[in-house]
């Protein structure tokens, strides 16, 4: 018995040293780049399909309730309806990624350069740092539909994938969570306004936002 209780000691220290660590995600999290996107193109089901994404997604990482969730999104002026401001909704800050970590803290300091959204600040809902620029495959574009100051294109030429309903034409603007580019210069450095989408299915396919480095992800933020 002496000789299995030596032997059984060494490997439980073993497999401590072995296992992977915990998440360390925090109930304080309210920022967050969706680990996958909806999957139908720039048709999210509106902003309300987008929210409950997001939604859904926070809840699943074990941090959704009782905070509100909203995607990071615009919409343009349309069929007797207002433009909606994505920087309306998302609340006030500070925000903080699900390590912890402040990359802004105000609407003011999100759309200004000293923000912190970087690729190593700009994790998932599982904490994970997602697929940029020289990866494979890039996943760096996120959905926007929005001007650099977060407000919503005037209306007219579509910048939303017609308010987000479309998975065919249309485009949708898309920033860069990564801060890069084919180019160093401002609209590759751009975390919300970088390029339009677009593509051979018409610009707001789930192929289309994949052709040119995204999959349809979201920025969501606690707005409460």
């Amino acid at each position: 018995m002496n000789v299995v209780a030596r032997i059984a000691v060494p490997a439980c220290l073993a497999l401590a040293v072995v296992a992977p660590p915990a998440l360390a995600q925090t109930a304080d999290a309210s920022f967050f780049v969706t680990s996958q996107g909806i999957g139908n193109g720039g048709n999210l089901g509106g902003l309300a399909g987008a929210d409950n994404h997001c939604q859904t997604m926070a809840q699943a990482a074990g941090f959704g309730a009782p905070k509100t969730w909203h995607a990071y999104l615009s919409t343009q002026a349309a069929d007797g309806q207002p433009a909606v401001n994505a920087r309306d909704r998302i609340g006030k800050g500070p925000w903080k990624n699900v390590k912890g970590i402040v990359i802004a803290k105000d609407v003011a300091d999100l759309h200004s350069a000293n923000n912190n959204l970087t690729k190593q600040t700009a994790l998932s809902e599982k904490g994970e740092v997602l697929n940029g620029a020289g990866d494979t495959p890039n996943r760096h574009d996120v959905l926007t539909g929005s001007q650099a100051d977060g407000t919503a294109f005037p209306a007219g030429e579509d910048r939303t994938c017609k308010n987000w309903t479309s998975s065919t034409q249309g485009a949708a603007m898309v920033g860069h969570f990564d801060r890069k580019g084919l180019r160093d210069d401002e609209p590759s450095r751009s975390w919300n306004t970088s390029h339009p989408s677009r593509g051979p299915d018409g610009g707001c396919s789930q192929a289309d936002l994949k052709s040119t480095g995204g999959d349809g992800l979201l920025y969501c933020f606690a707005a409460n």
